[in-house]
């Protein structure tokens, strides 16, 4: 612990000086005047100090509350030493920050008492808080293997309902960077963005419970497969449906609601406009986009020019604008995962 005490008298530090020392193992340091004292408390952190009343310049009351405007100074004790036994002084110096008092001429031994009894409170503040620092530390460590465990889970979810769609599992990864780049065109928070971008790879999680023979026929559907491929959305939000976390509950919104169009043409409820989850909005495009540069089963892959016209064409009628325009900004960016960048892992992004 460390002890600054504040005087415009030699004589009254040496001799409080003497006194502290004489009740504490402290490290005591001086000051004559209150300007030094102030410089002092900026370069070293002190756990208790003791201002004189009266000096020259700044006084003991202007000095407490120049120390307690400071967050580093707000709780350490300040005890006042003062020959003014006025109640208004008192009053004022409580009002600045002032933490007790010491009347001169003092007993030696009452301010020992004061001055070890204001270095224990001092120590418990310190303790406590780096107790607090430790515990958050902890937390935050103990909330990043659980959502590091919880990431993982739903990416090797994802890609097993890739595999099972025929695709070697890269879409989802190229979706999820797609629309985590639209998202951050919009402006959503950094932290809705990476939401999305975890969320994302579950937005075709009801096929799991669509026929293989739909799922990868060569030919175009019929319009009694069709409506069995379409019921992959509702299938999609009922597994992921109650969610507690942020994550599954954005996910839930994603698997419903992908397959909406901005001009209401969409499926399965038939949502236009700002109705749609935005989350829905952003992942629409990065999954039409991709699907439309990826072989499937009953298509051959368009060249990316190509996907990325089709989707500005559908601007305002399959999309929604705001989305589009963002499309349109992060396009270098969009090329460039194309191009077989390997797509980042969520852990870590």
């Amino acid at each position: 612990m460390r002890v600054l005490i504040v005087d415009d008298s030699r004589s009254s530090l040496a001799m409080i000086g003497s006194i502290v020392k004489q009740a504490t193992t402290a490290q005591i340091d001086t000051c004559l005047l209150p300007l030094d004292a102030i410089a002092m408390t900026k370069a070293c952190q002190y756990d208790l100090i003791l201002v004189d009343h009266i000096m020259p310049g700044m006084d003991g009351i202007e000095l407490t509350a120049a120390l307690r405007a400071r967050d580093a100074y707000r709780l350490v004790p300040i005890i006042m030493v003062t020959s003014d036994i006025d109640k208004h002084t008192k009053l004022e110096a409580f009002r600045a920050g002032a933490t007790d008092f010491v009347n001169k001429p003092f007993d030696p031994t009452e301010l020992q008492a004061r001055v070890v009894n204001l270095l224990a409170l001092r120590q418990a503040q310190v303790e406590l808080a780096d107790r607090a620092t430790w515990l958050s530390r902890e937390v935050d460590q103990a909330t990043k293997h659980l959502l590091e465990r919880e990431e993982e889970v739903i990416w090797r979810l994802a890609r097993a309902i890739e595999y099972r769609d025929g695709d070697t599992g890269e879409h989802v990864s190229r979706v999820a960077l797609i629309s985590q780049l639209i998202a951050a065109g919009i402006g959503l928070s950094p932290q809705r963005c990476r939401t999305i971008y975890l969320a994302a790879p579950l937005h075709d999680i009801g096929k799991i419970a669509i026929a293989d023979a739909i799922l990868s026929k060569p030919g175009k559907l019929t319009p009694e497969e069709m409506a069995i491929m379409r019921e992959h959305v509702t299938i999609g939000a009922r597994i992921l449906e109650n969610g507690s976390s942020d994550l599954i509950k954005t996910a839930e919104l994603i698997a419903q609601s992908h397959h909406e169009r901005w001009d209401g043409a969409g499926y399965p409820d038939k949502l236009s406009g700002t109705d749609i989850p935005i989350e829905a909005r952003v992942v629409a495009i990065a999954d039409v986009f991709d699907a439309l540069c990826s072989q499937r089963p009953y298509k051959q892959a368009w060249p990316i020019e190509k996907a990325h016209a089709e989707i500005i064409a559908c601007s305002g009628t399959h999309f929604d604008p705001t989305c589009v325009a963002a499309f349109r900004d992060k396009w270098t960016e969009i090329q460039t995962i194309m191009q077989g960048e390997p797509p980042r892992t969520a852990v870590g992004f």
